[in-house]
């Protein structure tokens, strides 16, 4: 490396326009500049590198920022720009801005394109290679964004102390395309919300990092350099932004980061001796630009409002602070093994010019100590012996590469190709530890997020568990409750069979007597007719009697004798057509409850077969209770292997705690044998037995480490076959299992037809009821006609009546056959009344029985329709307990298939990494690009490389070579 140079960190202030809130609610606007470096808020003045007002441009802020950065990082530094700020500041817009818009766009793009502008205007001897990696930093857990699997890194150092990213996905590109492309693809995995002061809030760090490597195909100089691109995410008032819920956690997490990046500013500006570096994963990331080996700048974004007038204040003083402080800047370079041997003789004198020195002190103080008087001549000058130092400096400076080897030094290149080849194999031996753990560390991630999983698993199983048993409690009381029910229906048809039959009975009889009693009626009419006849033959004889009175009074007789001719003659034809329409009207009777009669019975018939249903669903409930039973021995079942699997996990993270053990042993021992190294190179004298001695050593803790990695994997494959065991088990019970879903599916295939045949008997139900309400209304019509006709024969019996008074009148005068012929006719007709009246009695009888059926029928079919509904129920809850059985088991399979995945990712972690090659930019020459990105994970300061080499040379891109 060059020789250090102090610079202080640069922080540039930005301050944004009102926007459109703000214009709105009528703020102020605060800030009052005087010059290009100060700005004063409330009267008080702050001074920067550099103050932007509110109307400067994007190319100005990119062109005072960061520009000059680009040549620093070409040329071997670090380099780091961010951009801190409250929320809606615009640090975003600062560092990203509009990506594709040439007069928007931010920093980040414009620093892209000006790196691979500067490469092409270099000396074509030239080779860089570039890769980038982008990542931020969401709820205290870095989360790769060019992987989303990768969500919790974590920071390690190199060798030179150096914190980075263990693990983040790193992608070499050639060209500001692909670079473009590749923030484009991490800017979309980014965490933004909505909060009241911006639409677009960022709710997490984001690191965007470019790692520039060149070397010199002549000189074979290299040199590297990092830019660290970062867009902080702001601090904010939860009273100002509304944050609630999940929004309030990221506003904790992101004040807490910014307080710790506060603190950090804080102790470094004030000198103190502890730096809280590793209070958080951002501050940890950026230890080497705060107060390390970098060119920070700082773009400090304020607004300009009154109603952020404290928030823009904090930040101000934040840049105060952030402005006192010095970064260390060292040229990153690579020297070669000639620039190691000139270095090596350098240092090798100056240690041999201080060791006499130190021995002329020491002659010098015994001396002194033992009373004697040393002369000034022989004391020791200091200015002459740093004029010594300077002239050996220069001495060795100019002395060519070609010097011969050093005498006093005797180590062999046999020996030095050998140390260097087991100092090398050393490394690769911890760059393959360090991937173990990382592998391991991720496979704990994943093992305790399905672990969670189980956990949310099981918690619903045992909710779905006493849901199933309080609904199968329900379901049995339901049962008990619906059997009392059938019995008291059951029971109730009975009854009205019963009862039914009896008023059958008595409906024939009654028509029996009433056929009879018509039978009768018509043999009096026509008796009755036949006397009226006699009758009119008696009054004609009367007449011709009467004829030989005055002929006023044989008139009046011949009147009266036609009156009653004609009254005799109407009241007979009036009779007969009545009889005839109670004849017609009894027969229409006796069809309507011959059909009652037929529907009554089919009602029965219905009746048992419900019943016999009925018993078929008790069965077969009792069979789904079996089930049931069965589905809660099988979680019991799962319950125990999810046990099972906790154990395991556990397990597996007290064999990871034993790697890390063994990898933290490995690097104490890895500094034992760089210390002795060091021992080796300051000893002259013993330096061959020395290299022996640390050879055995190397050997034996070798040959130790080679014995405990063998053990480790004897374990990891007897593991293995465990797993594999294990798999074949969880395979014998998913089988056993997919057997009982298909039984499962056969039942429900019974059931569903079962419940089909109950939906089309519930159908012939609702046809018969229909049917019965038909004939209900029948019935109806023909009481009505019934009752109209009874009238009709009353009032024909009331003629009657006074028509055979009034003649019984005019006849009295006869003689007493005529007499006796009458009370016989009264005889008669009191009998038809009494008849009339026990026919009414029957019909009123009717009537109210049939009133009762009416009442008693609703409540039947309701029960009925009840029935039928808890039966529907009952089928419903089977359903939805096999449908969670089926849910168990299939979560059940997706568990077996992350424990194979997590047994083949261990296995294929142990074949090791296919090779990766990066892609060569020489500049003077622009490239084509890519279609595809190469990704690499970084390890140990390593490159493993996936695809063969793409030169591009003088405009043309070359074929990869296939040798």
């Amino acid at each position: 490396m060059a020789d250090p140079a102090e610079c202080t960190i640069k922080v540039m202030c930005r301050f944004r326009p009102l926007n459109s809130s703000e214009v709105t609610r009528g703020d102020r606007y605060i800030p009052k500049f005087q010059g290009e470096e100060t700005v004063i808020i409330a009267g008080k003045p702050y001074a920067f590198d550099r103050v932007f007002q509110s109307n400067t441009s994007q190319e100005q802020v990119y062109n005072a920022c960061a520009q000059k950065i680009v040549k620093d990082v070409l040329e071997g530094y670090n380099g780091t720009i961010f951009a801190y700020g409250q929320t809606s500041s615009g640090k975003t817009h600062t560092m990203e801005g509009n990506l594709h818009d040439t007069d928007s766009m931010g920093i980040i793009p414009r620093i892209v394109q000006d790196i691979f502008n500067y490469i092409y205007s270099m000396d074509e001897n030239l080779e860089f290679h570039i890769k980038v990696s982008y990542f931020e930093i969401y709820l205290d857990k870095i989360r790769d964004l060019l992987d989303v699997s990768k969500t919790n890194l974590s920071v390690h150092e190199d060798k030179n102390r150096v914190p980075y990213v263990k693990g983040c996905t790193e992608r070499f590109v050639c060209s500001p395309e692909e670079v473009m492309d590749t923030i484009d693809e991490g800017k979309s995995n980014r965490h933004v919300a909505v909060t009241n002061m911006n639409e677009h809030s960022s709710r997490s760090h984001s690191i965007f990092l470019i790692n520039v490597k060149q070397e010199n195909t002549q000189t074979e100089q290299k040199l590297s350099g990092k830019l660290y691109l970062v867009d902080l995410a702001g601090s904010e008032k939860v009273s100002k932004t509304g944050a609630e819920g999940a929004l309030l956690d990221e506003a904790k997490n992101i004040n807490k980061s910014l307080s710790s990046l506060g603190n950090v500013i804080s102790a470094l500006a004030e000198g103190t001796a502890y730096i809280p570096y590793r209070d958080s994963k951002m501050t940890r990331i950026l230890q080497d630009s705060l107060g390390g080996n970098c060119r920070t700048t700082i773009v400090i974004c304020c607004s300009p409002s009154s109603y952020n007038e404290a928030e823009t204040k904090s930040t101000l003083m934040f840049g105060q602070r952030a402005k006192t402080i010095k970064n260390t800047v060292v040229v990153n370079i690579e020297l070669t093994a000639e620039q190691w041997k000139q270095k090596y003789e350098r240092e090798k004198e100056k240690n041999k010019t201080l060791r006499s020195t130190v021995t002329w002190l020491e002659n010098e103080l015994n001396r002194w100590r033992n009373g004697e008087s040393v002369p000034v001549e022989e004391q020791f000058d200091k200015e002459k012996a740093n004029a010594e130092v300077l002239a050996l400096d220069n001495i060795l400076n100019d002395k060519p590469a070609s010097t011969p080897n050093v005498p006093g030094v005797r180590l062999t290149d046999v020996e030095k190709d050998k140390c260097e080849a087991e100092l090398t194999k050393l490394y690769k031996q911890l760059d393959d530890k360090d991937e173990e753990i990382n592998q391991q560390s991720q496979l704990a991630e994943k093992l305790k997020q399905q672990m969670l999983d189980q956990e949310e698993l099981l918690a619903s199983s045992r909710r779905d568990h006493e849901n199933l048993q309080v609904e199968l409690n329900r379901l049995q009381a339901e049962n008990e409750a619906s059997k009392d029910e059938v019995k008291e229906v059951l029971q109730a048809l009975e009854e009205l069979a019963v009862n039914y039959d009896q008023k059958s009975q008595e409906v024939e009889d009654k028509t029996k007597e009433f056929e009879a009693i018509s039978e009768e009626l018509s043999q009096k009419s026509s008796i009755l007719s036949s006397l009226d006849s006699e009758l009119q033959k008696l009054k004609e004889m009367s007449n011709h009697q009467k004829k030989r009175v005055t002929e006023m009074m044989s008139s009046l007789l011949k009147d009266l004798a036609e009156i009653g001719i004609a009254v005799g003659s109407n009241d007979i034809k009036q009779h007969d057509g009545g009889s005839g329409l109670i004849d017609e009207e009894f027969t229409v009777a006796r069809l309507y409850i011959s059909k009652m009669k037929s529907e009554v019975k089919t009602m029965a018939k219905r009746c048992k077969q419900l019943e016999n249903t009925q018993s078929e669903s008790n069965k077969k409930m009792d069979e789904n209770e079996k089930e049931l039973a069965a589905c809660q021995l099988r979680i019991s079942q799962h319950e125990a292997k999810i046990k099972s699997l906790t154990e395991y996990l556990h397990n597996v993270e007290h064999k990871k705690r034993q790697l890390e053990e063994n990898v933290d042993a490995l690097n104490e021992e890895l500094v034992k044998i760089s210390a002795q190294e060091k021992v080796h190179a300051m000893e002259k004298e013993n330096e061959i037995q020395t290299a022996n001695e640390v050879k055995e050593a190397v050997e034996k803790q070798i040959h130790s480490h080679r014995e405990a990695h063998q053990k480790q994997i004897s374990s990891l494959r007897d593991e293995l076959d465990d797993k594999e065991k294990l798999i074949t088990e969880l395979q014998d019970l998913n089988q056993k299992i997919m057997l009982e879903q298909e039984r499962l599916r056969v039942e429900h295939e019974k059931l569903k037809s079962a419940d089909q045949d109950k939906s089309r008997k519930l159908h012939d139900l609702t046809v018969m009821h229909d049917r019965r309400e038909q004939a209900r209304q029948d019935l109806k019509g023909l009481e009505e006609t019934v009752a109209k006709e009874l009238q009709t024969l009353h009032n024909l019996r009331k003629l009657f009546v006074q028509d055979l008074a009034t003649r019984v009148k005019k006849s009295a005068e006869m003689d007493s056959d005529d007499t006796g012929g009458s009370a016989a006719q009264k005889q008669k007709i009191s009998f038809l009344e009494n008849n009339l009246e026990q026919l009414t009695k029957v019909h009123k009888q009717l009537v109210r029985d049939n009133a009762d059926l009416r009442c008693e029928l609703p409540k039947l079919e309701k029960r009925l329709r009840a029935t039928a509904e808890r039966v529907k129920a009952l089928e419903s809850a089977l359903k939805e307990a096999k449908e969670n059985a089926a849910r168990d088991r299939k979560r059940y399979q997706q568990e077996v298939d992350r424990i194979k995945e997590a047994v083949r990712a261990k296995n294929m972690a142990r074949r090791g990494h296919s090779a990766q090659i990066a892609k060569p930019i020489r500049p003077g020459q622009h490239t084509v690009a890519s279609p595809t990105h190469p990704n690499i994970n970084r390890s140990g300061g390593s490159f493993y490389q996936n695809s063969q080499t793409v030169s591009i040379r003088g405009g043309s891109t070359s074929k990869p070579d296939k040798n």
